[in-house]
């Protein structure tokens, strides 16, 4: 990879290369360093049952909830990137199938729905995958059919509105999730989004996968100094994860603090409206996975707007400022970021409305 400490062809140029790797070195993430600080803060202080004014109450709790509630998805998710450094880029390929196409697109979407990991966890792997070589629309598919459709979430999702309406739900989030993965790898084919660098070219044979699960296999090492290396590559390959996330828990709390969540389902009704505040409170809401659960079953049997509720699952994931934002650091572009509510709000927005219609008839 360049730099601007690459070439050394003299002793002036060696001096100035360690000068600009020394800068390097000194160069603080604030937004990590900063978000992690007030989380410690803030945790600790709920913890320690610090008293303080009302909002510091709700602030302080918001954060420990979040924290509380996300800890387990995060720590899986550092430990599934952890194990994808290790893992060759043919294996990745083989197991998600070539980029561009349909068949790809599938492979990516089931192995989302299968993953039982939050949104933030999902995200993760996600980001490495895309470093590993999936196409982008491989790894779009991925992000939007998996967040909350683990196999944990689903059993939750069975006794809070039902297994039709849970069933219902997870086809057509795999379907948006498909559809939508098309749709990026097309951009991606008329040269309107920039392409994945690592992408093998398609005339790059891809090998057959079980001899290369038994050559992974046979590599393992259960020595605890191996796995102390998958979780080192794991925090390295997460950072720029971990700074989004924990800015976004911060978020979160102050908005738990200021503004309650009984207002924001005061207007969640089943009519055009209240799918548009639904939408605006998913953007605004930055809660994992298990935190948009309950809500969503509150809009399906409080509100009875079956279509809010699958649009307040779906539009956190299409719209949440932390995955934005991360696909923009990684894919080094914000026309991919934004692209990503553009292609799917339309097509969560008009399953949402028939899903009201339907469920009001």
């Amino acid at each position: 990879m360049s730099s601007c400490c690459e070439p050394q062809p003299t002793k002036d140029d060696n001096n100035t290369s360690n000068h600009c790797a020394s800068s390097a070195k000194r160069k603080v993430d604030y937004l990590l360093w900063g978000s992690l600080t007030l989380c410690v803060l803030f945790y600790g202080a709920y913890a320690l049952g610090f008293g303080g004014p009302e909002w510091f109450k709700h602030f302080s709790h918001g954060v420990f909830e979040l924290l509380n509630t996300m800890w387990w998805g995060v720590l899986v998710g550092i430990v599934f990137v952890g194990l994808l450094h290790f893992v060759p880029q043919q294996l990745v390929v083989s197991l998600l199938g070539r980029g561009g196409t349909f068949s790809g697109i599938v492979r990516a979407t089931a192995a989302g729905v299968l993953l039982d990991l939050c949104s933030h966890g999902i995200l993760m792997v996600g980001m490495k995958l895309y470093q590993k070589g999936a196409s982008l629309g491989q790894v779009m598919a991925f992000l939007i059919a998996s967040p909350w459709n683990s196999l944990s979430l689903t059993i939750i999702m069975f006794a809070l509105i039902g297994v039709g309406w849970t069933l219902l739900f997870i086809v057509v989030s795999m379907v948006i999730g498909i559809a939508a993965g098309l749709i990026f790898d097309n951009l991606v084919k008329r040269r309107r989004l920039e392409d994945n660098p690592a992408t093998l070219e398609a005339d790059h044979p891809v090998a057959p996968l079980k001899p290369q699960l038994r050559t992974l296999w046979g590599n393992i090492s259960w020595r605890p100094s191996a796995w102390g290396g998958v979780v080192s590559e794991g925090l390295k390959g997460s950072r720029m994860v971990l700074r989004w996330l924990l800015f976004g828990v911060l978020l979160a709390a102050a908005i738990r603090a200021f503004v309650s969540v009984e207002v924001f389902q005061q207007w969640f009704g089943p009519s055009v409206i209240g799918l548009l505040f639904t939408m605006v409170a998913a953007t605004i809401i930055e809660v994992c996975s298990e935190g948009s659960t309950p809500i969503a079953a509150d809009l399906m049997n409080r509100a009875r707007a079956p279509g809010n509720s699958f649009m307040f699952l779906m539009a956190g994931v299409a719209t949440d400022y932390t995955e934005i934002m991360v696909i923009k650091d990684t894919m080094k572009s914000w026309k991919t970021a934004l692209f990503l509510p553009l292609v799917v709000l339309p097509q969560v927005l008009l399953v949402a409305v028939i899903m009201n219609v339907w469920g009001g008839a």
